[in-house]
């Protein structure tokens, strides 16, 4: 299977390597052909590794990935086209977060909206997934870090595209990902992500993860 990378972060480097290992062909896409980490990366990562820029990314891919940051997320999909994200499955990892307070990291979308049902909005002919994007990148990948089973969530208004993206979960280690039912419910998750950075600044260690306890 083909995959498009929007962004060159971490969170991009671990899903796109990991896609690769898996036996999958991957473009990472960025501002320009000339970005020094996809270019890296692809020289890294062998032939079923390439790079381009967001357009050619989203037309490379038949399945999507936005890993980029949640202010410029919107932004960096126009540049990659909706003509090529059209009819495609688009994973949403991004949070809408901007520094507040204290140095905090706070929601610029919430309550009444989420970057998720944004992009859907925008890019209506896409299937919108918001998943894995409560947790350090390392985990996204690699559940089994943590001794204890955790979970991962999923939500879309489009039940044939989240099965797909089970899938793929499962193939990133995640047993049984909670169902969340629709895209509305990204603002619960996008919300929760910001318990992340005073959890960490308390530990001082990113590896972590929240799980749900059943009675």
């Amino acid at each position: 299977m083909k995959f498009g990378i929007i962004g060159t972060g971490d969170v991009a480097g671990a899903i796109a390597t990991k896609l690769v290992t898996l036996g999958h062909e991957v473009n990472m896409g960025a501002r320009s052909t000339n970005n020094e980490k996809a270019k890296e990366w692809s020289k890294l990562n062998g032939a079923l590794a390439s790079q381009g820029t967001f357009k050619d990314a989203a037309s490379f891919g038949d399945i999507i990935f936005n890993c980029t940051g949640g202010a410029v997320s919107l932004d960096a999909l126009e540049m990659a086209g909706s003509e090529n994200l059209s009819g495609k499955v688009l994973v949403d990892i991004a949070n809408p977060l901007v520094r507040g307070e204290y140095l905090s990291l706070v929601p610029s979308l919430s309550n009444t909206t989420s970057l998720g049902e944004e992009i859907q909005k925008k890019f209506s002919d896409t299937k919108v997934v918001k998943t894995l994007n409560t947790m350090h990148y390392s985990l996204m990948v690699e559940p089994s870090l943590l001794k204890e089973k955790h979970d991962v969530f999923v939500c879309s208004d489009h039940e044939d595209a989240k099965e797909k993206v089970k899938e793929i979960l499962n193939w990133f280690g995640w047993e049984a990902p909670v169902d969340l039912g629709k895209l509305p419910n990204a603002r619960y998750t996008e919300m929760l992500s910001t318990v992340w950075r005073p959890v960490f600044q308390l530990t001082h260690d990113p590896i972590f993860a929240f799980k749900i306890v059943r009675n």
